[in-house]
């Protein structure tokens, strides 16, 4: 069935320095890739020499994420030409060629992994790349290649069992089975095209090289366990492949986090990332073993006998890590360190300590037989618990040596003494070199416990530095006392960044003494101050961040108090160092600490002449804010709100502006929701909630008002109806009389000819504008709706939003209720609506024309006069000859004449006396 084919780069068009095609013979998590030369000529080429004649089955290329070929051609080949430049491309057979995606749709965060289909023969593959796609990363517009995976078969092996069967294969047909049987394999599925896994692409680049050799080694052993019919060692095997898989991803995992780190120049976690893949990987080897499914036999071959893929990796790893002869001295260091052999073999280590002697392989029990076992070059190929171990000194054949457990926290109290007992174990050249200069001052005695692997001794170290300082004379020369205290500071940074509590509490301890008493003791100034605090102060802010809440509270508690002692405050360095602004994905810990921190010195010391300023506190609020975590960005705004109640508006420089689009962001419309507060103004939750709460009340009271009209107008019609037959029954004896002497009719009498010059009241009220008062027979339903729309000189449309508005109440129209109101704002000088973006440009030029109050003037937003006060003033302005000029709609209705005033209540009303008293006056 097809399988990985290895292969090797015979040429390039060209490479950038450190990423050579030869990475990709390469198949880890860590690896580059191969990656173009800068600003290159397009198209690329690169040629691969397959182990042997192959018929490829399948290609797999993962793309690096922004640097990527806008497509890919293959070409295949029996032999090459026998010169390299130029290629005979006559040689090459043209297969075809892949797009490959632009990757905008990820961010340029993800790499894609392009699977090729396709049945060819050959044993040279040659790949050219085309221009790449352009994006804001790519500055040098490379093209790169992170991995090519290659599966097929060998093409005489292809061809022999495909035209060739043999006898035997024949008779496993007919007869209905077969040595190879797919009900007896795990991993296949009955296909001769099927493809296994652990050959895929995404197997190598996910998985640590060292735990993908032991997966592939045990998936042959489960096969062959199935084809002898051991079902329940294989089961076991494939559990065991299974969970190797996953623990493969996490050791390569941690390996591309430690080689980040290195990068970073971050050796502290680049050291904790080496140490958990150790310590994890140990554990693994040690259930395996303890299951019996790890032998020697797994991982101790010689170099010849691995396979091109495992010298790949060898070759890689050696190349990337340090010359062997530079290593031993370390490693001779750290196994010294680790390993313990006991006085007596009947006082060895626990059975759940030790490794059980009936399952382990020789080469762990006794060091002796591992190194007669193993030759030295074969040791890195071993599994890391059956390396030989370096033992202290050795007392008798029968001791038996075991690797010192992880220790956990109930154990930091209590850890194993080594060494000489009573005396901490000597300094390596390494701590030697770098302690030089506190050796110079306290002697190596005392260093050495400084750097011991026994807390006790380390917390004795400093307490002797402490005494020793304390009993210093005043009259000793500045420089000692100098020495002595630099010295001091470099034993103090070291014992910030230790995990036992007694040590660390021993560090502030002598930190505090010497920035409080030994300094001012000898006037050794504020420089000596300051050196000590801003050698000191990173680690213990890093301190902040530590997984033990108690000493998370100790460090941030020791800060904030040197921060506010009289010798440190003045240097202002604890305050520059908290406002650092914090990166959006920091440790939770150590953000939370750091912005409490801010936070209370922020109380006490204020910005004035602190550290604070208004701008490196805001900088870093508003950084704080973008932080994933919900409490860091709660303080940062309790931060914000602090500093507003002091500044007020000067830090509103370092906010967006307060307008809808930012208060959609639930997080600023609280902070700005919290000015309001503060401003004693009502958010705009409680401004919308009052107009809501006082729209709806108006919205009542004018149904109210509606069904009192519409009851009144239903009175008055009756009234008239009554007065009308009235008036017929007794027109006969009313004409003669009125024909014969004419009356004088007092102006009550007149009134109430009112309701007879017109057909009924109803008519009177549906033929009338009510906003104009003009009065026409074509005033219906759908012609006072024309009316408003385009002849009423009362009213105008809205340019955004198309809706017919009164004029007087335009401008709250635009402000609050049109379509396009966030883009309006207010002039506090002529209160009319502005366009946004026009509306600083109109503020400065001064050049409207002020509103008055209300009480005082109306303002028209046309013609932007002034003019009197009152609603009948907006009429005669809008609607008179020497009115509003800017209004278009007045001039058709200058000569007409007005027939009624607006209806209104207060006409209703009279309409409705003059119509009750009729009939009296009648009587």
């Amino acid at each position: 069935m097809p399988h990985k084919i290895g292969f090797i780069v015979v040429s390039s068009s060209g490479h950038e320095d450190g990423f050579s095609a030869k990475e990709l013979m390469v198949h880890a998590p860590t690896v580059n890739g191969w990656r173009s030369p800068r600003l290159c000529q397009y198209p690329q080429e690169i040629v691969l020499q397959l182990v042997e004649r192959c018929r490829i089955r399948k290609l797999q290329l993962l793309a690096h994420q922004y640097m990527i070929s806008s497509k890919i051609e293959f070409y295949i080949s029996e032999s090459l030409p026998e010169y390299f430049a130029p290629y005979q491309s006559e040689r090459f057979h043209r297969l075809g060629y892949v797009p490959l995606s632009d990757n905008e749709k990820t961010g340029f965060k993800a790499r894609e992994l392009k699977s090729v289909y396709m049945d060819a023969v050959g044993q040279y593959l040659k790949l050219i790349f085309h221009k790449n796609y352009v994006n804001k990363y790519n500055l040098y517009s490379q093209v790169a290649l992170v991995a090519i995976n290659i599966i097929g078969d060998p093409a005489d092996y292809s061809n022999d069992s495909n035209n060739n069967p043999s006898r035997e294969k024949l008779i496993d047909h007919y007869l209905g089975s077969k040595s190879d049987d797919p009900a007896l394999d795990g991993t296949y599925l009955g296909k001769p095209d099927f493809i296994s896994p652990l050959d895929d692409l995404a197997f190598d680049m996910y998985q640590d090289p060292e735990v993908a050799q032991i997966i592939r080694r045990l998936d042959e052993k489960k096969r062959e366990a199935v084809h002898h019919e051991r079902y329940d060692y294989a089961k076991k095997l494939k559990q065991a492949i299974a969970d190797l898989q996953k623990v493969g991803e996490r050791l390569g995992r941690y390996e591309v986090e430690k080689r980040y780190a290195v990068e970073k120049e971050d050796y502290d976690l680049a050291k904790k990332k080496k140490q958990q893949m150790e310590a994890y990987r140990l554990k693994v080897y040690q259930q395996l073993q303890l299951h019996n499914l790890l032998d020697a036999e797994l991982m101790i071959r010689k170099p010849a006998e691995l396979p091109l893929e495992s010298m790949i990796y060898a070759n890689i790893k050696a190349t990337n890590s340090p010359s062997c002869e530079q290593m031993e001295p370390q490693k001779e260091e750290v196994w010294n360190a680790e390993s313990l052999l006991e006085e007596k073999a009947g006082q060895s280590a626990s059975p759940e300590r030790a490794f059980p002697r009936q399952s382990s392989p020789p080469a762990v029990a006794h060091p002796t037989t591992s190194r007669e076992a193993f030759p030295k070059e074969n040791v890195e190929f071993l599994p890391y618990d059956e390396r030989p171990l370096p033992a202290v000194r050795k007392h008798s054949e029968e001791a038996i040596t075991y690797l010192e457990p992880e220790m956990t926290e109930g154990d930091i109290n209590n850890p194993p003494r080594s060494g000489i007992p009573g005396e901490p174990e000597p300094l390596t050249e390494k701590a030697l070199r770098e302690a030089s200069p506190a050796i110079e001052v306290f002697g190596e005695a005392l260093v050495s416990g400084a750097y011991s692997k026994t807390w006790s001794y380390r917390e004795d170290a400093l307490l002797a530095v402490y005494q020793k300082l304390m009993e210093m004379s005043v009259s000793t020369p500045k420089e000692d006392l100098k020495n002595m205290m630099r010295a001091a500071i470099f034993l103090v940074r070291r014992a910030i960044k230790d995990i036992v509590s007694s040590v660390f509490q021993a560090s502030l301890k002598l930190l505090k003494m010497i920035v409080t008493q030994y300094i001012p003791k000898h006037k050794l100034g504020k420089q000596e101050t300051s050196h000590c605090v801003e050698k000191t102060l990173p680690s213990l802010l890093s301190r902040t961040g530590d997984s033990s809440s108690r000493l998370r509270l100790v460090a941030s508690n020791f800060i904030q108090e040197m921060a506010l002692c009289s010798e440190v405050k003045p240097l202002q360095i604890v305050p520059v160092h908290l406002v650092q602004p914090l990166k959006p994905n920091s440790p939770i810990h150590l953000a939370m600490s750091q912005v409490e921190l801010v936070e209370c010195l922020l109380k006490d010391m204020g910005t004035e002449n602190s550290g604070f300023t208004i701008s490196n506190v805001m900088k870093f609020a508003t950084a704080a804010l973008e932080h994933r975590v919900y409490e860091v960005r709660d303080v940062s705004l309790r931060i914000i709100f602090d500093m507003y109640r002091k500044h007020k508006a000067a830090i509103l420089e370092y906010l967006p502006p307060d307008d809808a689009s930012i208060r959609k962001t639930v997080l600023y419309k609280t902070l700005f929701d919290g000015f309001a507060k503060i401003d004693g103004k009502l958010s705009d939750a409680e401004i919308r909630a009052q107009k809501k709460a006082a729209t709806e009340e108006a919205e009542k009271q004018k149904k109210e008002e509606i069904k009192v009209l519409q009851d009144q107008l239903a009175a008055l019609k009756e009234i008239q109806a009554e007065v009308q037959a009235g008036k017929e029954r007794e027109s006969d004896f009313q004409k003669p009389k009125d024909q014969g002497y004419p009356v004088n009719r007092s102006p009550q009498s007149a009134a109430t000819e009112i309701p007879d010059d017109h057909s009924s009241v109803a008519n009177y009220l549906d033929n009338l504008c009510i906003f104009c008062g003009e009065r026409d027979e074509s005033f219906t339903d759908e012609g006072l709706d024309l009316h408003y729309w385009k002849h009423c000189p009362m009213l105008t449309r809205c340019e955004h939003c198309r809706q017919v508005v009164e004029i007087a109440s335009l401008t709250e129209h635009l402000l609050t209720e049109c379509d396009k109101k966030d883009s309006f704002g207010k002039c506090q000088r002529c209160s009319e609506a502005l366009p946004k973006d026009e509306l600083p440009k109109h503020i400065k030029s001064k050049i409207c024309n002020a509103a008055k109050p209300e009480q005082v003037a109306n303002h028209c937003p046309l013609c932007h006069d002034n003019f009197a006060p009152g609603e009948e003033a907006w009429k005669s302005h809008l609607m008179g000859k020497d009115g509003c000029k800017m209004n278009p709609r007045r001039l058709p209705t200058i000569n007409k004449t007005l027939l009624v005033q607006p209806a209104c209540s207060l006409e209703l009303g009279r309409i409705y006396d003059c119509a009750v008293s009729s009939p009296a006056k009648q009587n």
